[in-house]
């Protein structure tokens, strides 16, 4: 059994979300992990787990990421962690995986499938052997309980119910 642990230096996840039905928003999730478990240097028998500290939300506006940590969506003092657990890596091609598993918010559970597009293997100038991932999906928050919302006077509403996920992310071989 291998283990792949995140390198926190060099991986990145942000999300992005439709404000006012007009832009989007973007921010970051600065604390997370990811660890892969495998019998092979393939993915597809991979086991994947990932946790992300809600408290560690940015969106580069402390107003709005101190609402985001609230009661009225994440309520991070309750809910520190969302968690994502594969359940199942399906191979589309060598260099494309679809994710599915368990994700995990304000302590709802519901189905989720990502696509990880694998960037590669490398080593290291200190011997490290490394590998590279780019992994993206959507979920619709209303259904883990993110219901948050304003009606817009123009019509429409504040924040939209799609989510859209993206992050870069290397790993180092244990």
């Amino acid at each position: 059994m291998a283990t792949w642990n995140l390198d926190k230096a060099h991986s990145e996840l942000e999300f992005k979300v439709k404000h006012m039905m007009i832009s989007n928003v973007k921010g970051q999730f600065q604390d997370f992990n990811v660890t892969v478990d495998t019998q092979s240097a393939d993915l597809a028998d991979a086991q994947v787990t990932v946790e992300i500290k809600t408290n560690s939300i940015t969106t580069k506006n402390e107003p709005r990421d101190q609402h985001l940590k609230s009661d009225e969506f994440f309520n991070s003092s309750t809910y520190p962690d969302i968690t994502f657990t594969s359940k199942e890596i399906t191979k589309v091609d060598d260099d494309e995986f679809t994710l599915h598993g368990d994700l995990t918010i304000k302590g709802v559970t519901k189905p989720a499938v990502f696509t990880a597009e694998f960037g590669g293997l490398a080593k290291d100038p200190w011997g490290n052997k490394k590998a590279g991932y780019t992994v993206s999906g959507k979920i619709n928050r209303q259904d883990f309980g993110l219901t948050w919302n304003a009606a817009l006077e123009t019509g429409g509403v504040m924040v939209s119910e799609e989510v859209r996920f993206h992050a870069d992310v290397q790993f180092v071989l244990a």
